[in-house]
Formats: C-alpha cells, sequence, structure tokens
C-alpha cells in the first residue's frame, strides 16, 4: 500500500491552521483540495457560498424583468417545445394570453423563490452523495460535511446567472433568451431547440463545461472529507450525474 493511499483512508486531519470562508472560496477556484481538507477539519460555515449563488440568481432575477419579461420567458419556452406551441395554437387568443401569464408568473415565483430551491437541492443531492460515499465505498463523511462540500464545490455554477445577465444587458433579443440553457457553456447553446432533435439537444445541453467542472469539484471533495481515494468520488459523482443525463435525454425523446 502506498503512502498517499494510507493518507486518503486517514481520519481527519487536525493540524493546519482554518481557513477563513473567503479563503475556501478563493481556494474553490485555485487550490480546491484545501478548501475540502479545511471542511473535513471541521470546519463547516456554508452561508457565505449560498449568499454569493444567491446573489447572482438575483442578478439574473433583475435582468429578466427588466430586459425580457417574464411572459417573453413563458412564450419563448412554449415556443421550444414543438407539442406546446401546437397546443398554445389551438386556444383562442384571450386563452393563449391567460395561459403564457400563468407560466410566466410560475417561472417567477420559482426564480424568486432561489434561496429555498438551492438548499432543498442542496439537501437531496447531499443526500445522495453522502449515502454512496458511506455505504458504497466504505467512507466516514458525515452529512453536514458532504453538504457543505456541496455548497462550495456548487459556486462554479453562479458563473451561469452571471453570464446570462451580461448577455441580456448586452442587448440579447428576449425572444432568443432559453432560461433552461442560459449561457454559452455548452454546444447545444449555440443550435437552434427547434431544428435540432431534442434527444440530441438534451445531451448536448448536459455536458457542459460548467457542469463537468461542478462534478469534478464534488468528487474531490466528498472523497477528501469521506477519507476515500479520489477514485471512488469520481465514481459516485459522475455514475450519479450519467444517470441524470440518461434520464434528461430519455424525458426529452418520449416528449418530443
Amino acid at each position: 500500500m502506498s503512502n498517499l493511499d494510507v493518507q486518503a483512508g486517514a481520519g481527519p486531519v487536525q493540524t493546519g491552521a482554518s481557513l477563513t470562508q473567503w479563503q475556501r472560496v478563493g481556494n474553490v477556484f485555485i487550490a480546491p483540495s484545501k478548501t475540502f481538507e479545511d471542511i473535513k477539519r471541521g470546519n463547516l460555515s456554508w452561508w457565505l457560498p449560498f449568499l454569493i449563488s444567491i446573489f447572482f440568481s438575483y442578478l439574473l432575477f433583475a435582468g429578466i424583468t427588466m430586459k425580457v419579461g417574464w411572459q417573453q420567458v413563458a412564450t419563448n419556452n412554449m415556443a421550444m417545445n414543438q407539442k406546446q406551441a401546437q397546443r398554445l395554437e389551438q386556444l383562442s387568443p384571450e386563452q393563449r394570453a391567460q395561459s403564457l401569464k400563468v407560466v410566466g408568473v410560475v417561472t417567477e415565483i420559482i426564480l424568486a423563490a432561489t434561496p429555498v430551491m438551492i438548499l432543498i437541492f442542496a439537501a437531496l443531492i447531499s443526500l445522495i452523495l453522502w449515502a454512496t460515499i458511506n455505504f458504497g465505498f466504505g467512507g466516514k463523511a458525515t452529512f453536514q460535511q458532504i453538504f457543505v462540500v456541496n455548497m462550495y464545490a456548487t459556486l462554479p455554477r453562479a458563473i451561469l446567472p452571471l453570464l446570462a445577465t451580461v448577455a441580456i444587458f448586452a442587448g440579447l433579443a428576449p425572444e432568443s433568451f432559453n432560461i433552461n440553457n442560459m449561457a454559452a457553456t455548452n454546444v447545444a447553446y449555440f443550435l437552434s431547440i427547434q431544428d435540432t432533435n431534442h434527444a440530441l439537444y438534451a445531451l448536448l445541453s448536459q455536458v457542459d463545461v460548467v457542469a463537468i467542472w461542478t462534478a469534478i469539484l464534488l468528487s474531490i471533495g466528498i472523497a477528501r472529507v469521506a477519507g476515500k481515494k479520489s477514485s471512488a468520488g469520481y465514481i459516485t459523482v459522475f455514475g450519479w450525474w450519467a444517470l441524470w443525463v440518461f434520464i434528461s435525454v430519455l424525458i426529452a425523446f418520449a416528449t418530443s
């Protein structure tokens, strides 16, 4: 057994100075192992990455409200699904307007509830990863450690609303805005969803630079706090991610 294996399987490291939350945030982008090692030592504050994610989400919320409009968002979403577009065309003008208004309001409420949505999804994903790395690979991580790793590892996702907001204020046509694929971080962003096979579009939109970056960080983080080799983290995270991509493509195929 190598020294690397011994270190990976060792218990929580108690030595070394603690990092501040700002240092942990910075290290996520330049030296992620330092952030995750600090979490493993028991420094479990997570409110800063949470607030950063909320800030950029509400920045996008303001951009959509000011420059796009929520009814336009609903119109765009409907137009991207051929079956929904056909059903919409069969309605009277009054019914069509009411339907788009309802969809727009629902979408606005969902984005306005970003803090709650972040916590719900972070808790759910953390629970799945915690169970997998511990029971599947014999890890020793606590749920709270995995939750905090999740909060920091998903920080790159804040880039998506930031890029979308910049594009909106830079003059992106409101009818071109796609809230489900808002930033140019995947190939599907550059394709027409109306002219592209929906299953293929779903696949290409999921193979996203930021999504892969986040998955790598999660893999490193959960392996580190669980005291396992990095390979266990990669198998856990990318295994679940592959399943999610498969389900997304299957849904797109079934509804196209």
